[in-house]
């Protein structure tokens, strides 16, 4: 017998869905629209919910010069938010994957307990251990640089822990095969685990870059000059205690450009960063 659906229990999920769609991108919609608009028609609260004439004018104004409370332009500020997030989502990967890889092909002295202090690490976030990274930074000579922003954040347990898994799922055979063949630790890594290893990369480096892109405290710490200073702290800058000084213009402008780069990066690499997290049969 063959079961009837009401018509209504087919669409309530896509209603659900479109509900949810608008709470979430309705915000993003006004900071769209606001930076599109004069200062005086955001802050007589006149503002339409359509775009006006004056977005190429802001736009360039913010790329290229930038508000009075921020000082720099946002394009400076763009391409330090952008080094810095690559070079935490590259480094990340990079130093996780190899950890993992030692700890789970090589057979060493300490080897488990090596992996336990890495793991124990996920205990002690950067707000914990920020004054000691920051005197580290300093007596390095590291302020107002991109290995000061980066470098402290590199290190990452949660990512070790997850190709730890991944290649714990790789057959022992194809270790074995690698082996008769003649090929090294290297070549193995290269040839097999790594090609295995690609949506795993994939999924961690929208996080991490995601994550580096967001950092705020340890900019603001690790920054002095304006010119090494991210689009997040930007933001803030220009979002000044007076409120009728605030060039909200701008600052709707600074915060459009500034969910670009992630966005372009989830839509560029969706297929592998869907595969890497729900798929369980390498």
């Amino acid at each position: 017998m063959v079961e009837r659906r009401h018509w209504f229990s087919d669409a309530l999920p896509h209603i659900v869905l479109c509900l949810g769609v608008l709470i979430l991108a309705f915000p993003v919609w006004l900071a769209i629209v606001a930076s599109t608009w004069d200062a005086g028609t955001i802050a007589n609260g006149t503002m339409p919910l359509t775009p006006g004439p004056f977005g190429p004018d802001n736009y360039r104004r913010t790329l290229l010069a930038g508000s009075r409370s921020a000082g720099e332009p946002v394009g400076r500020m763009l391409f330090n938010s952008f080094v810095m997030a690559m070079s935490i989502a590259v480094g990340k990967i990079a130093i996780s994957i190899v950890s993992a890889y030692a700890v789970v092909y090589f057979r060493f002295p300490f080897r488990m307990a090596a992996f336990w202090l890495i793991f124990v690490t996920l205990m002690l976030p950067v707000e914990v251990r920020i004054y000691p990274t920051y005197k580290i930074v300093a007596d390095l000579g590291l302020l107002d640089t991109y290995a000061g922003l980066a470098v402290p954040l590199i290190a990452s347990a949660t990512a070790t822990l997850l190709f730890r898994q991944f290649f714990m799922t790789i057959p022992d055979e194809l270790a074995e095969a690698s082996k008769i063949d003649g090929a090294g630790p290297w070549k193995f890594f290269v040839d097999t685990v790594l090609p295995l290893s690609i949506t795993t990369i994939a999924a961690l480096f929208v996080i991490q870059f995601i994550y580096g892109w967001n950092q705020y405290l340890w900019p603001l710490l690790i920054t002095t000059r304006e010119n090494m200073q991210t689009i997040v702290i930007g933001i803030k800058k220009m979002l000044v205690t007076q409120d009728a000084l605030t060039e909200w213009q701008l600052a709707m402008t600074t915060a459009v450009l500034a969910m670009l780069p992630p966005v372009l990066v989830v839509l560029l690499m969706q297929k592998l960063f869907v595969r890497g997290l729900v798929e369980t049969e390498k």
